[in-house]
């Protein structure tokens, strides 16, 4: 008898804990987020980012993904120089905001595999963010810098989504 309630109980357990590492809902960062549906430890890998694989110059060539924001894009460069389109075949991983402070950092693996990470632990509830440390090749107006502004709410936010200026040029 006390076996039986055992395993009824394990199985209640397994069957309330969430199978994934995470959700996507409303941010107050920016439009969708994805938040932790579960504790995370530091280093733990939360999920891959997938898309289409593509040159820069057919990505570029795509309608916008939001016609009424042109400069959000679900594009991830690669080392290769190629990049992953999200708004082919993307998953959750493209709703993942970003922040001046993270919580989450990306890496690439040898087979060209883009993956988000935890680098420290996070707590149910938490959204996930990485720095996602844009370059832009143009001119840096007005208008290009509007369209870049970060709104993560850190307490040291650098203003913008592109990458810290080079101190070493």
């Amino acid at each position: 008898m006390a076996k039986a309630a055992a395993k009824t109980a394990a199985k209640t357990a397994a069957a309330t804990k969430p199978k994934r590492y995470y959700a996507v809902r409303h941010s107050e960062i920016h439009g969708r987020g994805v938040f932790a549906a579960r504790t995370i430890r530091k280093k733990q890998t939360i999920i891959e980012y997938r898309g289409e694989r593509t040159t820069w110059d057919e990505a570029n060539k795509r309608p916008a993904s939001d016609p009424d924001n042109p400069y959000h894009t679900f594009l991830f460069g690669l080392d290769d120089g190629r990049v992953i389109d999200a708004d082919v075949r993307g998953n959750a991983a493209r709703w993942i905001n970003h922040s001046c402070k993270p919580n989450c950092e990306t890496y690439e693996d040898e087979d060209g595999r883009v993956f988000i990470a935890a680098r420290r632990k996070i707590e149910p509830g938490e959204e996930l963010t990485y720095d996602y440390q844009l370059t832009y090749d143009g001119k840096m107006g007005k208008k290009m810098r509007k369209a870049y502004t970060c709104r993560c709410g850190a307490r040291k936010c650098r203003g913008t989504m592109l990458a810290a200026p080079d101190k070493t040029e």
